[in-house]
This record gives C-alpha cells, sequence and structure tokens, in this order.
C-alpha cells in the first residue's frame, strides 16, 4: 500500500514537471495531456501486441495499475492548467 502511494506520488510530480517545463518551452498549454495519452495508449499498445486482444490485456490490469495511471494524468493536467493561471495572472515564461 505505501509503495503504490509512493509511485502515484512520484508519477504526479514527474508527469507535473515534465509538463511544467514542456509549457514554458513549447508555449502550449495542453500539450502535456496529448502526450500523456499518447503514451498510454502506446505502452498498452507494446505490451499488448502478441500476447491476445487489447480488451483482454486491459481486463488483466488491476486496481493498483490503475491508480498511478490516474495520479500522472492528474499532474498532466495540473500544470497546464498552473500554465494558465500564470499566464493569466501575467507572468511571461520565455
Amino acid at each position: 500500500m505505501i509503495q503504490l502511494m509512493i509511485v502515484t506520488v512520484l508519477l504526479f510530480v514527474l508527469f507535473f514537471g515534465i509538463g511544467f517545463i514542456l509549457n514554458m518551452l513549447m508555449k502550449t498549454t495542453w500539450f502535456p495531456i496529448y502526450g500523456y495519452i499518447a503514451l498510454v495508449i502506446g505502452l498498452v499498445i507494446y505490451w499488448g501486441w502478441g500476447t491476445g486482444s487489447l480488451a483482454e490485456n486491459v481486463a488483466e490490469y488491476t486496481l493498483g495499475d490503475y491508480i498511478p495511471a490516474i495520479g500522472g494524468l492528474i499532474g498532466a493536467v495540473l500544470s497546464g492548467t498552473a500554465i494558465k493561471t500564470l499566464r493569466q495572472k501575467g507572468f511571461k515564461m520565455f
């Protein structure tokens, strides 16, 4: 249980940090969310390649697999929200 909490927080911080930096450099607010979704879809297809149908592979995941993924998605969404809020308040990033 402790490991699940740690990996969820780590993925949240990782995707928030990467998303924040990408938002500053690319000046696009929601790019990290699109990148996160493309990464997750790509990994699901890669892991399921040749071992059965995609539905069978997704059905094998447990709640312990979904919670860290949701934590990373929340980090990506909050990075876009943070940049958007900072830009509205007048802060200029790069």
